[in-house]
């Protein structure tokens, strides 16, 4: 289970962003676009600091539940 303790977003808008950054290959200024589009101010900064933290977790996530 990934912990999203003191993060500062709920997790799901963390998880929307990683998932929407790693899997389009968009720039953080669109992601951060998009985020505010769905009413979620966010800097791309902060974007960079989540992709940085929780896209390998992600992935080991995923490795576990497929049995990879």
């Amino acid at each position: 289970m990934i912990s999203f303790k003191g993060a500062q977003f709920p997790k799901e808008v963390i998880l929307f962003a990683v998932f929407f950054y790693v899997r389009y290959g968009v720039s953080y200024r669109d992601v951060e676009e998009i985020m505010e589009e769905r009413g979620v101010t966010v800097d791309n900064a902060t974007l960079n600091r989540w992709v940085i933290k929780y896209s390998p977790l992600i992935a080991l996530a995923a490795k576990k539940i497929n049995g990879l």
